[in-house]
């Protein structure tokens, strides 16, 4: 969840620096007619931001546009620069945003200031872990060590879980007086959540009391997710009614959502269906589509299958773009393929479906059913509309043709699925031994060392278990039946992969989520997104 509006960390505008003199001038964005709809530097941010947008290796660099933007005389405008870098931090291109944030510094377009290193610091974070954040952090001057960089700092340690050194900044910022208000307190609580702390929830919370620090709605929603993944169904009700009766904090829909979850979870499913329907009440706004997609997740789990399909009619009449995972994903947990594959072809119909993830599902549906000549089906047609088919689809049709005795097909798709993986992309090491296996048995030994020399090229095996491999096909060494029985250690040096994610692990893994209206992602409020940098 992106809490966009959680805290306003406001930064000082920087004057003019006449030293910087290449024949261009450099304005900095403190908008004086605040009643303008669009900022100045708008148009420069589309035109520099398209450019940026054509380098998607994060190991090409981004400088030689930047220093060419210049060159042309374009302007360059502060806020112009903090919106780019917010823009690549949104799609992941961290590499690229630490490199605009170290170049408008070096090259001295702008002035280093607190805010920017806070940006920096998070950056870093994710690009060169956290020692270079404490490299960082020790050597900016002292000046600019202020709430913006110890918030930051605070963020990278509960970003890497570091519970005692984030509590040690926790207890520095309490020393210099910059706990004054929830957001590092927010920071410190869902930290202690997510790490299983939560017997330090509540002197946490107290200690926000006695400073007369208000909770606010994150504050709550951290303490109702703990007493929702603990069952402790007592706490959850005592917090929300809290949070009803506090005039402070304005109820939105995800507040429901995280008790309806804490009601499934213990089997409590009219209390859960309640809560959901209080929920709905709550959706407004122009931004349906997450509270809609989570409202299917959970109606899904709750059993009820017609209030599934109303909020999908619900979420075409609102939402403008009617593509929906949860909504393909919620009717596979009724086994109603039928309805998932209708609602797939009306997306093809309206060319809504260009993401492989969505056949994904029922090509994983269908493979766990034995329905495989159906699941090609829907794999051909996603690449006759021009969806090109990722890692995890060949994973799929192989893990359903090792399932229902096909296993010529299997090698075939997992050989596919080998060449385009990735680090996080690696089969089961039960998977491709099995493949193997079929290759030995059949005698098909041209085949079988090329299926090793692949592995081996992906990085899956190591050269020395490459070489083993190699020599079991080739003596006919009956040690590969071992193989097979890898289940979570390594055997003769091989070191087990984690098998590749299906279809539906991002969807399981939102089921525990607070949300927030007005996010673009469910989920609890995290070490990154606590502080709007």
């Amino acid at each position: 969840m992106n809490l966009l509006r959680l805290a306003h960390i406001s930064s000082t505008i920087s004057s003019l620096n006449p030293k910087n003199a290449v024949g261009i001038r450099f304005f900095y964005s403190k908008i004086q007619n605040q009643r303008s709809r669009e900022p100045p530097w708008k148009g420069s941010f589309i035109r520099l931001s398209r450019r940026l947008s054509r380098i998607r290796d994060h190991n090409v660099s981004v400088i030689p546009a930047l220093d060419k933007w210049i060159q042309e005389g374009e302007t360059i405008w502060e806020d112009l620069i903090h919106a780019l870098i917010k823009e690549l931090r949104h799609y992941r291109r961290y590499h690229h945003a630490l490199e605009i944030s170290t170049w408008m510094t070096d090259k001295r377009y702008l002035e280093l200031t607190s805010r920017a290193v806070a940006v920096r610091l998070d950056l870093i974070s994710k690009v060169h872990g956290i020692e270079q954040v404490e490299n960082y952090f020790n050597n900016i001057p002292t000046k600019l060590k202020g709430l913006e960089s110890y918030g930051a700092l605070l963020n990278c340690y509960a970003y890497v879980k570091s519970v005692e050194k984030a509590e040690a900044v926790m207890q520095r910022m309490r020393e210099m007086g910059f706990a004054r208000n929830s957001l590092a307190y927010t920071v410190m609580l869902n930290l202690y959540y997510k790490t299983g702390n939560t017997e330090k929830l509540d002197p946490l919370m107290r200690e926000m009391e006695e400073n007369g620090i208000s909770f606010g709605k994150f504050v709550y929603c951290i303490r109702l997710s703990s007493y929702a993944a603990a069952s402790d169904i007592e706490g959850m009700e005592k917090t929300l009614t809290r949070i009803e009766s506090d005039p402070n904090v304005v109820l939105d829909w995800a507040t429901y959502t995280t008790v309806a979850n804490g009601y499934t979870k213990v089997g409590l499913l009219d209390k859960a269906l309640e809560m959901l329907k209080k929920c709905e009440r709550l959706i407004a706004g122009e931004r349906r589509s997450t509270p809609y997609d989570y409202l299917m997740t959970q109606y899904a789990t709750t059993g009820t299958k017609e209030d599934v399909l109303r909020v999908w009619e619900l979420h075409k009449k609102y939402v403008r773009n009617r593509k929906n995972i949860s909504v393909i994903t919620s009717l596979l947990k009724f086994d109603d393929l039928d309805s998932a594959e209708k609602i797939f072809e009306e997306w093809e119909s309206q060319k809504l479906c260009d993401d492989i993830s969505i056949p994904n599902f029922l090509v994983d549906a269908y493979s766990r059913k034995g329905l495989l000549e159906k699941a090609e089906m829907i794999l051909q047609r996603a690449i006759s509309n021009g969806t090109k088919p990722n890692a995890n689809t060949w994973y799929l049709l192989a893990k359903g043709y090792l399932q229902h005795n096909q296993t010529p097909k299997a090698v075939e798709a997992m050989k596919k699925m080998i060449v385009i993986s990735g680090p996080r992309s690696r089969p089961s090491t039960a998977s491709w031994v099995a493949c193997l296996q079929h290759l030995k048995d059949s005698g098909d030994m041209d085949n079988a060392e090329g299926f090793i020399n692949l592995l081996g090229e992906k990085d899956i095996i190591s050269l020395d278990i490459q070489d083993k491999l190699l020599s079991y096909i080739k003596n006919g060494d009956s040690r590969l039946d071992a193989l097979s029985e890898l289940k979570g250690s390594s055997v003769h040096g091989i070191s087990v992969t984690q098998e590749f994610p299906g279809p539906d692990q991002a969807e399981e893994d939102s089921n525990d989520k607070c949300q927030v209206e007005e996010s673009t992602e469910a989920s609890t409020p995290t070490s990154s997104n606590l502080i709007h940098l």
